[in-house]
């Protein structure tokens, strides 16, 4: 693990699905807090060796305050192995699912980014088009221009679209179990001025993977949640993924509780079930760690797309300081970071309320995933040392 004291701050937006603005919440603490004022012993459980993912998962737990985190990893002998450390509902102290359900999050985005260059791939798509050519008249606003922003701007997040969670107001509170249209999400977007001339510049934008996924649904005719099945889930097994359909707010398999706080010191409530509709093409997939690695390993190694269209995946641009955590650059849909002990790993990423996952994945085989079950401003510390710990377990 990285010294703390010489660790750069984790800017955590890249990744993120939150809202900008919240309404704070009316919660009260768990009841496993209420006894001598700390968390229950962590039960870690894992096959195999590992006692550097173990001990990181417990400092998680235990210095970072996670409720739960959850560790998949892939060595250099390509054996898979799981770690659990916390509790998976604090008010009832249940031992954490070995794998477990998470939200996602923008690890989804990997997922349209996939679809859409095999689009490209099958000749259905060009990647330096403009958006116009498949969504005719849909995109303008002030400095906004569908003629000008190409399929690549929008891969890569150089379109300049502002980012409609900036300004989709309170998604926690009481609109969390409101189905939210993928139209409606752009309008709040487009109502917004440009942020750049396009190309010129990057910020991170989850608008430019709802359309995206518009994009998806023009050119196959078929809705986005079946593409990404047949084209990426079903194809290569993921036996745990799905995109949840319209309404359902549930986390289907085992899963640990997803927790979130409104403000910096606020008790932690139960946000597990709520509709994320309004992360659509942007966030909205259900995996596990596991299948994470596995989604991202099969990326990598080839299984997914043809190898100009892998290739032109990984040519990745800078991104500004502060845009990312350090060193990271970014892709279409992917995000290459370097290595303490050398090399690049690659993945995304996903916060959304109650869930955070971080993965790496390096080409010779090696895979991590990380999930923790809180989100929000309670946690300060908590996203660097995941990814210090992404970086340990894929360099130990």
């Amino acid at each position: 693990m990285t010294d703390r004291s010489r660790r750069p701050r984790c800017v955590r937006a890249p990744s993120s699905l939150r809202p900008k603005r919240g309404v704070a919440m009316v919660a009260v603490m768990a009841a496993a807090l209420a006894v001598g004022g700390t968390l229950p012993a962590s039960a870690v459980q894992a096959r195999g060796s590992g006692d550097a993912v173990r001990q990181g998962l417990e400092r998680l737990v235990h210095e970072d305050e996670y409720p739960a985190a959850l560790a998949a990893v892939v060595g250099r002998d390509g054996h898979a192995r799981n770690y659990t450390a916390g509790v998976a509902d604090l008010r009832t102290g249940a031992k954490v699912p070995v794998d477990g359900q998470v939200r996602a999050g923008s690890n989804t985005k990997t997922f349209t980014a996939v679809v859409v260059l095999q689009l490209v791939g099958e000749g259905k798509v060009a990647l330096d088009a403009p958006v116009e050519k498949y969504l005719p008249n849909l995109v303008r606003g002030e400095g906004i221009d569908g003629r000008r922003i190409t399929v690549r701007q929008l891969l890569q997040h150089t379109s300049g679209l502002p980012n409609y969670t900036d300004y989709a107001g309170d998604l926690t509170g009481t609109g969390r179990h409101t189905y939210v249209q993928p139209r409606a999400l752009l309008d709040m977007a487009l109502a917004h001025k440009a942020l750049f001339a396009p190309g010129t510049s990057w910020s991170y934008s989850n608008t430019n993977y709802v359309l995206a996924g518009l994009l998806i649904e023009k050119v196959t005719g078929r809705p986005l949640a079946e593409e990404i099945t047949h084209r990426v889930i079903d194809r290569i097994g993921l036996r745990r993924t799905y995109f949840p359909g319209v309404g359902d707010e549930r986390i289907r398999g085992a899963h640990p509780q997803g927790y979130f706080a409104a403000k910096p010191g606020e008790p932690l409530e139960n946000i597990t079930e709520f509709d994320p509709s309004w992360a659509w093409a942007a966030g909205q997939i259900i995996s596990t760690p596991g299948d994470l690695n596995r989604f991202f390993s099969a990326l990598l190694g080839g299984r997914l797309l043809k190898p100009a269209q892998l290739a032109q995946m990984r040519t990745t641009v800078e991104v500004p300081e502060g845009g990312m955590w350090p060193g990271a650059r970014y892709g279409l849909g992917v995000v290459s970071t370097p290595m303490s002990c050398g090399g690049l790993a690659w993945g995304h990423g996903g916060d959304i309320p109650g869930y955070q996952t971080r993965t790496g994945v390096t080409d010779d085989g090696r895979a991590v995933t990380i999930a923790v079950t809180a989100d929000g401003p309670r946690v300060e510390q908590g996203p660097a040392d995941v990814l210090d710990l992404v970086d340990a377990a894929l360099c130990r």
